[in-house]
């Protein structure tokens, strides 16, 4: 057999495994699965944050801090099918891992438009800020925030037992280094102490709202459990690009906003790809292209 031939076989297997793959992930639980036993020491996602910083999750790495999460949500905070996680986070590898750990739960994740939000309550768009903490806010029995001093300024008419976690977004810091306001618990200091595999004591239904969020634009939608993972979907941050059977290396940046992001990336993860998400400010530069290997975006 040539070596040509060889290579054209591999490649149809590749994509027919990964076809058959990508219907077959259709639940935050089978993705999960996927990242821990399908090549799971390559990496699944790559961070380029601010000042520099880099970090790289292989889908093994990837599913333990998932699993970590879920256990914390579940343990610490009592987490269970409904209940509501307000993320008042930017769009970060820690929110992602947020996101994948309230659904491992079968709880409801809800996200507002905008990266960051202003430290002051006096800043400029303070109406449209008290806006956003308005809808997180809302309902929720869970709020999970990189910024804890301002969400206890904006949290009035919130319930009376919601659960404020502060969590600190640089990848070495192991608890968060400033004194936390009251009834304020450390994400980072206590997720590390939890059990590496989660098991849910009970799952979501299909019709159960997963996430709600913004979609292109300013509208509020719901997606529910049944939605998040459609397979052969088009990818929302290269418009008109099906997303190919095989594996992809595709990078993503946080300035197209939540809604294209999370959506992107779970369908680049239900076909056995990974992403790289740059920052808002990290320089999309042909010599981190060519050093990540992207083959997408």
């Amino acid at each position: 057999m040539t070596s040509e031939l060889t290579s054209v076989l591999t490649s149809v297997l590749t994509m027919a495994k990964w076809a058959l793959m990508d219907r077959s992930v259709n639940t935050p639980e089978k993705l999960l699965h996927a990242f821990r036993t399908d090549n799971p020491t390559a990496p699944r996602l790559t961070w380029y944050g601010p000042d520099s910083e880099r970090v790289e999750f292989s889908g093994r790495v990837l599913d333990n801090w998932v699993a970590k999460t879920a256990n914390y949500l579940v343990d610490e905070l009592d987490a269970e099918p409904g209940t509501v996680v307000a993320l008042h986070l930017p769009l970060h590898w820690r929110s992602m891992v947020w996101l994948l750990a309230t659904w491992a739960v079968g709880a409801k994740a809800v996200t507002v438009p905008g990266t960051t939000i202003s430290s002051t309550t006096d800043a400029p768009g303070a109406d449209a800020e008290t806006h956003r903490w308005a809808e997180l806010a809302a309902n929720a029995d869970i709020l999970a925030t990189a910024w804890p001093d301002v969400a206890h300024t904006h949290l009035t008419g919130a319930k009376s037992d919601l659960l404020v976690v502060a969590v600190a977004l640089p990848a070495l810091q192991m608890r968060w280094m400033s004194e936390l306001p009251p009834r304020t618990l450390d994400y980072s200091g206590d997720v590390r102490s939890h059990a590496d595999v989660f098991f849910a004591d009970s799952a979501a239904d299909s019709q159960d709202v997963a996430w709600q969020h913004h979609s292109t634009g300013t509208s509020e939608c719901t997606t529910t459990y049944a939605a998040l993972l459609t397979p052969g979907a088009e990818l929302l941050s290269v418009p008109h690009i099906p997303l190919p059977l095989a594996p992809q290396r595709v990078l993503l940046h946080v300035r197209d906003g939540w809604d294209a992001v999370v959506r992107d990336a779970l369908s680049i993860w239900a076909a056995g790809g990974s992403i790289v998400l740059l920052a808002d400010g990290v320089a999309d530069t042909p010599a981190l292209r060519a050093s990540e290997q992207i083959t997408l975006g």
